[in-house]
C-alpha cells in the first residue's frame, strides 16, 4: 500500500492513572495505534512514521508499518545489534570499561544462541566472541583464524532476534544466566550487576534506534544480587602492622636484586597517602614536593592502570589516563607525612627515575604491573605476619593499604570533608564505605552533644 494512503495523527495522552501516550495512524482506512510510556518516545515513533510516509515508502497493510520498519524488526539479531552497540561505546570508553562491556556482551550473546547444525565447541565460541568479535577493530576488519571465522559465522546465524528480549520470560532467562560462572557456580554480585548494567544500557541504545518502544529489561521484576559496599574492617591494618609490612617488603627478593626494595615507596604511598595503586604507579618526579623536613605534597594528575593491550588505544598493557572520576587534566593535592617524605627521598636517591620521570619501575625499568606488586605483597605478608594473620583478610591486597589509611585518618578525628578531598572520593561515598571501620565516633559525638547541652544548664 502506497504511503499516499497513510495518515498519521498526533500524539494523544491517555486518561489513565499511569501517564501514557498513544500514536494513531491509518493505512488504507485501517486504524493502528501504539502506546508509549513517555511523550518523547511517542513523538519519536510518530516522526519515523511521518518520514516514511513523506519519503513515499510502501506500508504493510497488515502490520500498518512502512516496509523498512518491518524488515528491520525481522532482520536485526542480538549479535548484529551487539556489534553496533560496541562500535558506538568503544571510542569513548576507558580500557577497563571496554573489558567489562566485552565480558557482558559475550555472556548475553551466549545466552541468546539457538541450536543449529554445525555448532562449534562452547569454549571456542566464547573465545571467538571475547578475543575477536567484541574488540575494535571488529572481526570484519581483521584476518581471523579459520576456526574463529567459522565460529563467528555460526554465531551470526544462530543468534536470536533482538526483538526476543521484548518477551519478559526470555529477558528473565538472560538475566538469570548472568548469575552463573562457566563452571556453574554463582558469580560475584558485583560482576552480575556490572553485566546487567551493560545489558540495560545496550537496550537503551536499542530504544534510541527505534528497535523497542521502551527498555524491555528495565521493567522486569528481577532481584539484583546485593553488593557489599562497605569495607570489611578485618582488612584494615593498624599503624604498627603497616610499618611491619613495609619493612618486610624491603626483604623480598634479596638486597641485590631489590625486587621488594624498589617497591617499598610504592606501597608506602598507598598507606601514608591513601593513593590508589594505579595512582602510585603513575607518580613522576615532577609530582613530588619533598622538603628535607616536615610534610610534603604529591600532585596527582595521572594513573597507570594495568588493563591489557587489547583494551588500550596505544596497544600498551598499561593505560595512561587522568584521575578516576575527575576531568582529564585535574590535579589532586595530597599532603604526605614526614615518614613518606623520607621514604620517597631515599627511593629517589637509590633507584633514580625512569626516562619519562616515573618514580617506580620494575626490574627492567618498565611500568610496574599489578601482578608484579601483588606477588611481592604476598611474599611480604608471609614474612611480616604470623600464620593466623596470613590466613586472615588482614591487608590481603595492596589496595587494603588505602583502606587502612582512610580508616586511620577518620578514626583520628580528621574532618571527613578533608579526608574525602585527599582520597579523591565524595564525603557520602567515604562515610558509607568506611562506616564499619570507624571506631568510637559515636562516643565522640555523644560527648560533643553533652557538652553543648551542659552549657545551657
Amino acid at each position: 500500500m502506497k504511503s499516499l494512503d497513510v495518515k498519521v495523527w498526533g500524539v494523544r495522552k491517555r486518561n489513565t492513572k499511569k501517564s501514557s501516550y498513544d500514536v494513531r495512524w491509518t493505512v488504507a482506512g485501517n486504524v493502528f495505534s501504539e502506546q508509549f510510556r513517555t511523550k518523547g518516545l511517542a513523538d519519536h515513533y510518530r516522526s519515523k512514521l511521518l518520514q516514511a510516509a513523506h519519503a513515499g515508502e510502501e506500508f504493510d497493510t497488515g502490520a500498518g508499518l512502512p516496509d523498512s520498519m518491518v524488515e528491520k524488526a525481522a532482520s536485526m539479531t542480538w549479535y548484529a545489534f551487539a556489534l553496533k552497540y560496541l562500535a558506538m561505546k568503544w571510542p569513548h570508553a576507558a580500557p577497563n570499561t571496554r573489558n567489562g562491556i566485552n565480558e557482558s556482551l559475550t555472556a548475553v550473546t551466549m545466552a541468546l544462541l539457538d541450536e543449529r547444525p554445525g555448532q562449534p565447541p562452547e569454549d571456542l565460541i566464547r573465545r571467538a566472541l571475547r578475543n575477536w568479535a567484541f574488540i575494535l577493530p571488529g572481526p570484519d576488519e581483521r584476518d581471523l583464524p579459520p576456526d574463529v571465522a567459522n565460529a563467528l559465522h555460526w554465531v551470526a546465524k544462530a543468534s536470536r532476534p533482538l526483538s526476543d528480549l521484548g518477551d519478559a520470560a526470555i529477558g528473565r532467562a538472560v538475566l538469570d544466566s548472568l548469575r552463573l560462572k562457566l563452571d556453574g557456580t554463582a558469580a560475584a554480585a558485583e560482576t552480575v550487576r556490572r553485566k546487567r548494567r551493560t545489558l540495560v544500557n545496550a537496550l537503551h541504545y536499542a530504544v534510541d534506534l527505534g528497535e523497542f518502544k521502551e527498555n524491555p529489561i528495565a521493567s522486569i521484576r528481577w532481584k539484583k544480587p546485593k553488593v557489599v559496599g562497605e569495607v570489611d574492617p578485618r582488612v584494615v591494618a593498624n599503624p604498627a602492622q603497616a610499618r611491619s609490612l613495609l619493612t618486610a617488603v624491603s626483604y623480598v627478593g634479596g638486597y641485590g636484586r631489590a625486587r621488594g626494595r624498589r617497591l617499598v615507596g610504592l606501597f608506602a604511598c598507598m598507606y601514608y597517602g591513601a593513593l590508589r595503586p594505579a595512582e602510585a604507579v603513575g607518580l613522576t618526579n615532577a609530582d613530588l614536593k619533598l622538603p628535607e623536613t616536615g610534610w610534603g605534597t604529591l600532585l596527582l594528575n595521572r594513573t597507570r592502570p594495568s588493563v591489557g593491550k587489547q583494551w588500550t588505544d596505544s596497544g600498551e598493557t598499561h593505560d595512561d589516563r587522568g584521575l578516576k572520576n575527575r576531568p582529564a587534566e585535574e590535579v589532586r593535592l595530597v599532603p604526605v607525612p614526614p615518614q613518606l617524605v623520607a621514604l620517597l627521598r631515599e627511593h629517589r636517591d637509590t633507584f633514580g627515575t625512569a626516562e619519562d620521570g616515573r618514580l617506580f619501575t620494575n626490574e627492567r625499568g618498565g611500568v610496574v604491573g599489578s601482578s608484579t606488586y601483588y606477588r611481592v605483597w604476598q611474599e611480604a605478608r608471609a614474612l611480616a605476619l604470623p600464620p593466623a594473620a596470613v590466613a586472615s583478610p588482614l591487608a590481603a591486597r595492596p589496595y587494603d593499604l588505602r583502606h587502612s589509611a582512610l580508616s586511620t585518618w577518620l578514626n583520628s578525628g580528621v574532618d571527613p570533608t578533608e579526608v574525602a578531598e585527599r582520597a579523591g572520593n565524595s564525603v557520602e561515598v567515604l562515610l558509607s564505605r568506611y562506616a564499619k571501620c570507624i571506631d568510637g565516633r559515636q562516643e565522640i559525638a555523644n560527648r560533643k552533644i553533652e557538652d553543648l547541652l551542659r552549657e545551657y544548664e
